[in-house]
């Protein structure tokens, strides 16, 4: 709780410099366009950070997205699905994927880092194929307007992106922090072997972690497809890992596993968005984003390791 208590008070004073630096900050149209960026972004970074309390990774993140907004275009588009059809696909697609990728993990003892390596370029690749290597988008979105309505609509004012951000958060903190499933997910990352003999089926828990994160990923993958509105295979969805990686340390999880929360993820989430749009309001160059985010991953898991360097030595005291 201390360290999101601490990203919290780093959240508000970014606010408060941005805000001071350019006045446009709190201006109603940027603070909803802000929501709605941290609404897609935020709901694939709480499931990257289940995978990440395990102990594991996900560096597919991008591709999947990539792959699933192309497959919504082409169902609605080009096949012609009823849209519930189509969104129901577009969710079990990267389920299924993310359950390769636990099965190949747990089973064959693969590295996380390998795995999904392997499938950033391969649905990567795959969504480049199916597509022609073009760009694809939803024309006048006849047939589906319901579906756009629900991803690019607005619930009391706010972008339905972040209502569906704030839905997924509370149901996440629930399985999190308040069920015997959560529990599990971070004895599995604390030590898989401990957990194993404590009667745990780690398999089955890891497993389980990334086909929730591919179901989130999933939804992400709508809400950036109605978002755009188009699909370039080639460069949509690129480096979204990174950001969800990023949030995920900023809020508190340790890329050792075994911590974390969804607070914690929230908040990184809304940072990192903050630090962008403060790019952009100060008119910093854009290309800057990605150093952001990369500073930020180093320095989460430096400050990790002398955490953990701290409590060691303490304890050999």
């Amino acid at each position: 709780m201390k360290k999101e208590l601490g990203i919290f008070i780093l959240l508000l004073v970014l606010c408060g410099v941005t805000s001071i630096e350019n006045h446009n900050f709190f201006h109603a149209a940027n603070l909803i366009n802000t929501a709605q960026l941290i609404g897609m972004f935020g709901v694939f970074s709480i499931g990257l950070g289940l995978v990440i309390i395990t102990g594991g990774i996900d560096l597919s993140v991008g591709s999947m997205i990539a792959l699933s907004g192309m497959l919504l275009v082409m169902a609605l588009t080009e096949w012609h699905w009823p849209w519930p059809l189509a969104v129901l696909f577009v969710l079990a697609v990267p389920m299924a994927l993310g359950w390769v990728h636990g099965f190949l993990i747990t089973r064959f003892q693969l590295q996380p880092f390998i795995v999904t390596l392997c499938g950033l370029l391969i649905y990567r690749g795959m969504a480049r194929y199916i597509a022609h290597d073009t760009t694809k988008g939803f024309g006048d979105s006849a047939g589906f307007e319901p579906l756009q309505r629900l991803a690019n609509g607005s619930f009391l004012g706010l972008p339905m992106s972040f209502v569906i951000l704030i839905i997924v958060a509370v149901i996440m903190w629930f399985v999190l922090h308040r069920s015997v499933y959560g529990r599990y997910l971070f004895a599995v990352g604390r030590n898989e072997e401990a957990a194993r003999f404590s009667g745990i089926n780690t398999r089955a828990v890891i497993t389980s972690s990334y086909v929730l994160a591919g179901l989130l990923t999933g939804v992400s993958a709508i809400l950036f497809a109605f978002f755009t509105n188009l699909v370039q295979p080639a460069s949509h969805g690129n480096f979204y890992e990174l950001y969800a990686i990023a949030a995920a340390v900023l809020g508190g999880c340790s890329l050792r596993g075994g911590k974390g929360s969804i607070v914690g993820i929230l908040i990184g989430a809304t940072l990192l968005q903050v630090l962008q749009n403060l790019v952009n309001l100060l008119g910093i160059d854009s290309s800057l984003n990605y150093a952001v985010m990369g500073t930020v991953v180093l320095v989460g898991v430096l400050a990790d390791q002398i955490v953990k360097m701290s409590a060691a030595k303490r304890n050999r005291g």
